[in-house]
C-alpha cells in the first residue's frame, strides 16, 4: 500500500492551479446516462473516484474516450446493463447517483447499497422515498436497491432533511419525468447548481438550483453537450490552509472565490491576508501568528464539513483555544486521534472538538481513515519537525489530484513511497 513521506518545516510559496471538482463531476458523469448523445467534459480531474465512476459506466456499456485535447467524451447510447455491482460501488458512496438516471431513462436500476468513507451514516432513504413519489417501485434485495417504473411522473417532493446526493439524484430522475417536479428543502451547494447548469446545457429545464426550491419541467430527450467542470473549492481551501500554517505565500488560479466566502472569512479571522481576483486567490501569512477560529459545520451556505479536518489542524497550531463543532456527520473526528499522536491537544466531547493550540508538532507514522482526514494529516506533517509517514493514502487519491506534485511545486518536502 502506497504511503506519503513528509519532512516538515518548509514554508510554502508559489502558484498552482485548482483542479476540477470531484463533487461536481461525479453527478454529471451519472447524468450522461440520460442522453443518447455524446457528452464532452473539460477539466475533469484525474481521481480514483472518477475512475470508479468510469468503471461503473463502462460496465453498463458506456463508451468513454479521451481526445487530443485531454477532454473525456462519454456516450451512453448503447447501455445494455443497468446494474452497479457491489465490487465497484463499495468504495464510493456517490455511486448511488446513477440510480435516478437509470430509472428515468431505462425504467430499471439495480444498485448495490453504497460504501465509501467511514465518516457516519448517510442514509439513502431520501433518494428512495422521493423516487417512489415519482412513481418508481423500490425493493431491497440481498444488499441491492432495485428500482423500476414504466414512466416517472412529476410531483411535489419535500425532503425531510437536506441531502446533496439526494437532491442531485432526484433532479436527474425528474428531468425525463412527465410533467413538472418541485423539490423543496433541497441542498444549495454550488455543486448542485453545477449539475443544474450541466443538465440545462443538454436541454433540460431546471430552475431554482441554489435556493430552497428547485423546479424541473420534464423533457422527452436530452442532447449532446460540451461542459467544463468547475474548480474544486475544497481543494483550494486545503492549499490555502497549507500556506497559512507554514507561514507561506500562495496563489491559486482557476477558482471562483465567491464559492468560498465562508472558508475565506475564517482564514481572515485566523490572521491570513487574502486577496481575491477574478479567477484566483492569494494568501500571505509571513511573520503572522495564527489565531484560533471557532468552526461549526452546516449545509451550504454554512461552513463545509469537508473543510473541518483541515481547520482543526490550523486551530491546533494557533495561539489559543477553539471549538470545532461537527453538525453534518456524526463520525467525522477520526483524524483527531492521529493528530494527537503528532502533538496536537484535542479533546472530543459529543460533536465538539476542543482544541488547544500548541507551539510545535512532531512527525510520526499516521494512518488515514477517510478523504479529508488524509488531508489533515498531510497538513500536520508539513508543519511537524522530522518525518511523517501517512499510510492508506488511497483515500487522498479519491479527492485530490496529484497532491504531492502540487505541494512539492510549492516547496514542500513530500514524496510518494511505493507499495
Amino acid at each position: 500500500m502506497e504511503k506519503l513521506k513528509i519532512v516538515g518545516g518548509n514554508k510554502l510559496s508559489g502558484t498552482i492551479s485548482c483542479s476540477g471538482a470531484k463533487n461536481a463531476a461525479l453527478p454529471m458523469l451519472a447524468a450522461t446516462i440520460l442522453s443518447d448523445k455524446p457528452v464532452t467534459f473539460k477539466n475533469l480531474p484525474y481521481l480514483q473516484d472518477i475512475t470508479t465512476m468510469f468503471e461503473i459506466l463502462g460496465s453498463m456499456g458506456a463508451d468513454i474516450t479521451l481526445n487530443e485535447s485531454m477532454d473525456f467524451i462519454i456516450s451512453t447510447a448503447n447501455l445494455n446493463d443497468f446494474e452497479a455491482r457491489y465490487e465497484l460501488v463499495k468504495t464510493m458512496r456517490a455511486s448511488i447517483l446513477v440510480l435516478g438516471s437509470l430509472v428515468a431513462k431505462h425504467g430499471f436500476a439495480r444498485i448495490a447499497l453504497p460504501g465509501g468513507c467511514a465518516i457516519g451514516s448517510r442514509p439513502v432513504n431520501f433518494h428512495l422515498d422521493a423516487l417512489e413519489q415519482l412513481g418508481a417501485k423500490i425493493e431491497l434485495k440481498s444488499g441491492y436497491i432495485e428500482a423500476s417504473c414504466s414512466k416517472l411522473v412529476g410531483c411535489e417532493i419535500n425532503f425531510p432533511g437536506i441531502s446533496v446526493t439526494g437532491t442531485e439524484n432526484i433532479m436527474m430522475a425528474a428531468v425525463l419525468a412527465k410533467g413538472q417536479t418541485i423539490l423543496r428543502n433541497v441542498a444549495k451547494e454550488p455543486e448542485v447548481e453545477d449539475l443544474a447548469n450541466f443538465l440545462n446545457s443538454m436541454g433540460a429545464k431546471v430552475s431554482g438550483a441554489g435556493t430552497d426550491e428547485i423546479v424541473i419541467d420534464g423533457v422527452d430527450v436530452l442532447n449532446e453537450s460540451v461542459f467544463e467542470i468547475p474548480a474544486d473549492r475544497i481543494e483550494a481551501g486545503t492549499y490555502l490552509i497549507a500556506a497559512a500554517i507554514t507561514g507561506g505565500d500562495v496563489t491559486i488560479h482557476n477558482i471562483d472565490a465567491k464559492r468560498m466566502n465562508n472558508i475565506i472569512d475564517k482564514l481572515k479571522l485566523s490572521g491570513a491576508a487574502i486577496s481575491v481576483f477574478n479567477s484566483s486567490i492569494s494568501l500571505e501569512m509571513s511573520n503572522k501568528t495564527l489565531k484560533p477560529v471557532d468552526i461549526s459545520t452546516a449545509p451550504y451556505p454554512g461552513f463545509p464539513t469537508d473543510m473541518q479536518a483541515q481547520f482543526t489542524v490550523l486551530n491546533s497550531l494557533s495561539s489559543g483555544p477553539s471549538v470545532v463543532s461537527e453538525n453534518v456527520f456524526e463520525n467525522r473526528f477520526m483524524h483527531v486521534q492521529e493528530l494527537n499522536r503528532m502533538g496536537c491537544d484535542i479533546t472530543i466531547k459529543g460533536n465538539n472538538a476542543f482544541v488547544k493550540g500548541v507551539s510545535n508538532l512532531n512527525g510520526a507514522p499516521v494512518m488515514a481513515t477517510d478523504l479529508r482526514a488524509s488531508a489533515s494529516l498531510i497538513l500536520a506533517g508539513l508543519c511537524a519537525s522530522g518525518e511523517t509517514i501517512v499510510d492508506r493514502i488511497y483515500h487522498i487519491d479519491r479527492g485530490y489530484e496529484r497532491i504531492e506534485e502540487k505541494l512539492s511545486y510549492l516547496g514542500a518536502n513530500i514524496t510518494r513511497l511505493p507499495n
